[in-house]
């Protein structure tokens, strides 16, 4: 078992234990975001850092109100 820490900008993004270490160039996805491996690098015997590119989030923006209904 491993525990692989996933950053994205020196931004700690995701810790997690598993059993298999991702490849560079590999598709992954992280809380709902997809994401491309950029490096893997080991610091202890049982710790990876895996820094990541994830897409950008994009904000819809809210509805405009109307003022012109009728209020009762």
């Amino acid at each position: 078992m491993v525990v692989i820490q996933f950053f994205e900008n020196n931004t700690l993004v995701l810790s997690q234990l598993v059993n298999n270490i991702p490849a560079v160039d590999e598709n992954i996805k992280i809380k709902g975001r997809k994401g491309k491996v950029l490096s893997v690098k080991e610091v202890d015997g049982n710790v990876v850092h895996v820094h990541v590119a994830l897409e950008k989030v994009i904000k819809k923006q809210l509805l405009l109100k109307d003022d012109k209904k009728r209020r009762r």
